[in-house]
């Protein structure tokens, strides 16, 4: 047993400086490299070829496999980038892409696959180095040659074997066998690493290697029955009480400096380990600011709080500007989303780290950022002092930033060297998730209740079409029972209720009961309407929701409608009064939410109400979004 060094010639090595390539049957644990590139062949989708779990592969999956059903490559094969992550207490098995992977209890070691393309700047191995028993090498039929090196005092030998790469000379060797490293007590290796093109040296100090079983688990040489019970550290699905989608801005302009940004690092390398990173908890990525932004790793690259802080490490200064609005615009944009491991169901943070002040303005990005969810906590560490603030592009820019100006999300730090007593207090704030108020848009938070005019004058034509109408404005809100939910009262001289907020729980659910709803006829009494919805639709709404009324009718009301619209008004339900043909444009006013202008709608025509579905939702949303801040 041992390590597998491939060794060319300078003209051979030229050869391969391009992606390594390999078959659809290498497993990932077989490569030692913690990091590479490779290339698939064409035809992994193969069910010969197995995977275990799905996103997060177990490393006895072979990689090319893996890479087809994650959706990074089809059958046609590719270029892809392999991380090795911490070994997973189960993985879940999924039919995605034509392949089907399968369910493991347990296995010691991970990884997670992307794109081909590496970060700039960024280079990997041009060749891997691979963790392989002699005897399979020889069963392969491949060319093999052992060297025994002298044993060096206080270790043991082992025998590595030399392989022939396909079309390539084979060189002698310079060297023979790897002994079993020495770590001094100051030693800090880490995974190993191919060392660039030109350097002898190998850093071997993940002693792990060397040991005998952990090898041939990861070359398959382990009974099934073994399978379930190799020895893990419990792997964490995070903490369940902090599950929140979390970005960090962080500073790398020039101004702040090597010592500082090491200073900011650790910070992130602290919250981390006190978060609790996971899958059933809070996940975290970070983007790091200058001239532009640029991901450093998104929510789903790392899946513990060990990962996150050596890739926190690795991540090295860009220098430039402090260019903030323009970093918060990106993560609105690019960051929260599906693709990068946005859940949905989990608030989005951001957290913007500022050395000194922005320059660039922040206010225009910060509001975007809010009504789509965004919850923005602002870090000002050493900021303007007096005689500074002349340089300061935007006066305040934190409070024009963030989520609200209640003190809940800035914090203000005098010197980097005591970033590090924020650490708790930021941690609480981002994990109250009952107190992260941006969550709420103007799309999720509400409780609409239509109250529809089904009377005679409607007639049954006419009505579908109002019901359309209804189901186009539903489409627009994000429905759930705990987002926006729907409710609905038919009216002519009675009411009906047609069904109430807790009723139905999703989209297609409602839009199927709106188109369920059957035409009453008769008379047209609006205010007693009203007076219904109030009682029978909106006392049953949730105490956090905004509460929404939105009538639409045909023609003049029988009744009074003056006191049931005072009432509503009272009770805090904003309503909305859409008028058709021939209803009456004083009635709607008095129906309407102050200023009617911004509540009342009128069209001439059934066919025409399609056309205000726009305008009424873009009040709706100015309306919530101009709402204080504090």
């Amino acid at each position: 047993m041992g390590i597998v060094v491939l060794t060319m010639k300078a003209s051979v090595i030229e050869m391969f400086l391009d992606v390594p390539q390999i078959n659809c049957d290498v497993k990932a644990g077989k490569i030692i490299n913690p990091e590479f590139v490779v290339k698939c062949p064409a035809g992994c989708q193969d069910p010969k070829y197995h995977v275990y779990g799905t996103d997060v592969y177990a490393s006895y999956s072979s990689v090319c496999a893996a890479a087809v059903h994650s959706g990074v490559l089809d059958n046609s094969g590719g270029k892809i980038l392999v991380r090795k992550v911490a070994g997973q207490s189960g993985y879940t098995g999924s039919y995605s892409n034509g392949v089907q992977s399968l369910s493991l209890p347990r296995w010691r070691e991970s990884f997670i696959i992307s794109e081909g393309k590496p970060p700039k700047g960024v280079t990997y191995p041009s060749a891997l180095t691979y963790s392989s028993p002699k005897s399979q090498a020889a069963k392969a039929g491949e060319t093999t040659k052992a060297y025994q090196k002298p044993s060096v005092p206080g270790t043991t030998a082992e025998p590595v074997t030399l392989m022939q790469a396909p079309g390539t000379t084979l060189v002698k060797a310079t060297h023979t066998t790897l002994p079993k490293p020495s770590l001094s007590a100051g030693s800090t290796t880490s995974s190993p690493r191919l060392q660039p093109v030109g350097h002898r040296s190998w850093d071997l100090g993940e002693t792990d290697l060397w040991k005998l079983g952990s090898v041939l688990l990861d070359a398959g040489f382990v009974p099934k029955e073994e399978l379930s019970t190799q020895p893990l550290e419990p792997i964490s699905q995070g903490d369940p009480n902090c599950k929140v989608d979390l970005s960090f801005l962080i500073d790398g302009s020039a101004s702040i400096g090597k010592r500082r940004f090491r200073i900011q690092k650790q910070f992130l390398a602290d919250i981390a380990q006190a978060l609790d990173i996971g899958p059933a908890g809070p996940l975290m990525g970070v983007v790091q600011y200058s001239d532009n932004p640029a991901t450093q790793f998104n929510l789903k690259t790392h899946m513990n709080s060990q990962d996150l802080k050596a890739a926190i490490e690795k991540i090295t200064q860009r220098g430039g500007l402090s260019n903030v609005g323009r970093a918060i615009s990106f993560v609105t944009k690019n960051f929260f989303s599906k693709a990068n491991g946005n859940r949905g169901s989990a608030p989005n943070v951001a957290v913007v780290m500022v050395d000194g002040w922005p320059t660039d303005k922040v206010e225009e990005a910060s509001r975007v950022a809010r009504e789509s969810g965004i919850n923005i906590f602002f870090i000002t560490i050493e900021g303007a002092v007096e005689n500074e603030k002349q340089y300061v592009m935007e006066s305040n820019f934190a409070n024009k930033a963030v989520c609200r100006t209640n003190g809940f999300y800035s914090l203000s730090v005098q010197s980097w060297f005591s970033l590090h007593k924020i650490v708790q207090p930021l941690v609480k704030r981002v994990c109250d998730t009952e107190r992260l108020a941006c969550s709420k848009t103007c799309f999720n938070s509400a409780d609409i209740g239509f109250v529809i005019d089904g009377s005679s004058s409607v007639g049954t034509g006419n009505f579908r079409t109002v019901l359309q109408f209804v189901a186009n404005l539903s489409k627009e809100f994000e429905i759930s029972d705990t987002d926006t939910r729907i409710g609905a009262v038919q009216y002519t001289y009675e009411q009906r209720l047609e069904f109430g907020f807790d009723a139905y729980s999703t989209k297609p659910d409602i839009l199927n009961a709106i188109k369920s709803v059957g035409y009453w006829s008769g008379g047209t009494s609006t205010g007693a309407a009203i007076s219904f919805a109030l009682e029978q639709l909106f006392k049953k709404s949730k105490p956090n929701k905004r509460k929404l009324m939105i009538l639409i009718t045909d023609g003049r009301s029988y009744d009074d409608i003056r006191i049931p619209a005072m009432a509503a008004h009272h009770k805090g339900v904003i309503t909305y009064a859409i008028g058709v043909a021939w209803a009456a444009q004083d009635e709607l006013d008095i129906i309407a939410s102050y200023p009617a202008k911004d509540h009342a709608f009128f069209v001439d025509e059934f066919d025409h109400l399609y056309k205000s579905v726009p305008k009424v939702i873009q009040n709706i949303c100015t309306e919530f979004n101009s709402r204080p801040r504090n």
